[in-house]
């Protein structure tokens, strides 16, 4: 048998959510193979065993029936983003979907799990990810440091709130940055938040790569 290796595939951001096609699900089947084994993760995204010398020839066919391929392991998740109740326009549905190109599949020391919701009722349990985004009519708040495992779960802490949409790209990939710049090892982003200070990733992050005349503070 020859080796194996995991790929991650998800749907693309839409209104309603995580939505497979049954074409795309059928197909899914049809080019790994009735052996393979196929895994459905908490961050929304089937982790698909697939011979590593097909690899790249899989990623292919699944992304022309138009699914999503990135890595799977020490990397940023595609983006758990909401069901978009509010409408594509009114819930920011474009901005996610930037967002989900910008993040998904860069390498972290741990693996890292980036929230987005379109409104306050905070369907996608954005609080609970490591980065989280939530949209407040016209502008978006920047959360960090949620941990949904173990017996002390934590939610994500203010870092910037009323970010406008051109913001928001470059806020997160600062952060996802500073984080690989500057974690010990294996350090969970969690851990790395409490040492180094919410202080401290604000103005490494926010402070020092955008221009923050207007924006709230947290």
């Amino acid at each position: 048998m020859g080796e194996k290796t995991v790929i991650a595939v998800s749907s693309p951001i839409q209104v309603g959510g995580s939505l497979f096609t049954p074409e795309q699900l059928e197909r899914i089947g049809t080019i790994v193979g009735s052996s393979s084994k196929i895994e459905m993760t908490p961050f929304r995204q089937l982790y698909v065993e697939v011979a590593a010398e097909d690899r790249d020839m899989i990623a292919e066919e699944l992304m022309r029936a138009g699914l999503e391929v990135h890595p799977a392991g020490f990397v940023t998740k595609s983006l758990i983003a909401c069901n978009f109740c509010k409408g594509a326009e009114d819930a920011g549905l474009a901005a996610a979907v930037r967002l989900n190109e910008a993040i998904a599949g860069i390498e972290t020391p741990t693996p890292m799990k980036i929230g987005y919701a379109g409104c306050a009722l905070g369907t996608s349990e954005p609080l609970l990810k490591d980065i989280a985004i939530v949209k407040m009519r016209d502008r978006f708040d920047l959360y960090v440091g949620g941990e949904p495992k173990g017996l002390k779960t934590s939610f994500a802490e203010l870092l910037a709130a009323g970010l406008v949409e051109e913001q928001l790209v470059p806020a997160v990939l600062a952060i996802i940055h500073f984080y690989k710049a500057n974690a010990k090892g294996k350090e969970k982003f969690k851990k790395f938040i409490l040492r180094i200070s919410l202080e401290e990733l604000k103005k490494a992050a926010i402070e020092e790569n955008l221009d923050v005349k207007g924006i709230a503070q947290s």
